[in-house]
């Protein structure tokens, strides 16, 4: 039987979010840098993103914060744009839903930007009343 040299097993891994709960600083945009909203989880560590240019980009989750930050569809993400592929981009930062909203009260993302609420399709808010109305005289019928 071979010792055990390790200091723990996947447990001990799992227990190492304890300094997420702080407050941190508000991490702004730099050059080459875009903010954009995450549209759809793509699995294998990846994303479809709409950034705030109005590009549709696929973003990879970078290795720090896989497995460690949760990315769902409807959150704010930053994004490091790359020089020779315009279609790509790779997830630098989570904003968590304070952030997002003070990032929204300072201007940095436009005002029609939706937080918090998902992504809903164009088809679902134009048929916003999907209910059918049946008389009395329908069901008699049936």
């Amino acid at each position: 039987m071979p010792k055990n040299k390790g200091k723990g097993g996947k447990n001990r891994k799992r227990g190492k979010n304890e300094a997420d709960d702080e407050k941190r600083e508000l991490v702004f945009k730099e050059d080459g840098q875009e903010y954009a909203q995450v549209l759809r989880m793509l699995g294998n560590g990846r994303c479809e993103a709409t950034c705030i240019d109005g590009t549709k980009r696929l973003c990879h989750i970078r290795g720090k914060m896989h497995k460690k930050v949760w990315i769902a569809a409807g959150d704010i993400i930053l994004v490091g744009l790359r020089d020779y592929q315009d279609d790509k981009a790779d997830v630098i930062l989570k904003y968590m839903p304070d952030e997002a909203r003070l990032l929204k009260a300072y201007g940095e993302l436009p005002e029609n930007t939706r937080l918090n609420e998902g992504i809903v399709d164009e088809e679902d808010e134009a048929g916003a009343d999907d209910y059918v109305e049946f008389e009395d005289e329908d069901i008699d019928k049936i």
